[in-house]
């Protein structure tokens, strides 16, 4: 494994441990050139999952291009990357064992947008207005009060 930072080809391995499910092993590496640490995820390879985009075209699922809206969504919130990271194996596992070979973007989608939702309002509401498409204000407010609403109901229980 290459060192991100030196580019040297000689590391230990610090720590081993299984993420969502055991969809993946996350290994904490230490360059034995510069000493700086890094992580790396080893999954199973398996059939590439093709996402159906809205106007009908396939492409391969992306881990990197959920992570980068995720990324986005998140930006000055209190998310850390391992949470963002360990959101996108859960979507991916999920996905992998729902569907052998196609799935409708929507549906990707709706299941990012859905595990943010329990992680931070604020970068839900983010990206559900940009992965929506909100065409108004209006259709804006619903989202912010369906959210409001879950955020009440759920004070009300404890």
């Amino acid at each position: 494994m290459k060192c991100p930072f030196c580019n040297h080809n000689e590391d230990k391995v610090i720590d081993s441990r299984e993420t969502g499910e055991g969809a993946a092993i996350r290994r904490r590496r230490e360059c034995l050139n510069c000493a700086k640490r890094f992580t790396t995820y080893e999954y199973v390879e398996k059939t590439p999952l093709m996402v159906i985009k809205k106007d009908g075209r396939r492409e391969p699922f992306s881990r990197q291009k959920i992570l980068s809206g995720l990324v986005k969504a998140c930006e000055k919130r209190p998310v850390s990357m391992e949470n963002l990271e360990k959101l996108v194996v859960e979507v991916e596992a999920e996905l992998q064992k729902k569907f052998e070979q196609e799935v409708e973007s929507r549906y990707v989608g709706e299941m990012v947008i859905d595990k943010l939702s329990k992680v931070d309002d604020v970068a839900y509401v983010r990206f559900a207005s940009v992965y929506r498409q909100f065409k108004d204000i209006n259709q804006f407010m619903r989202e912010l009060r369906d959210v409001l609403g879950k955020r009440i109901s759920n004070a009300h229980r404890r």
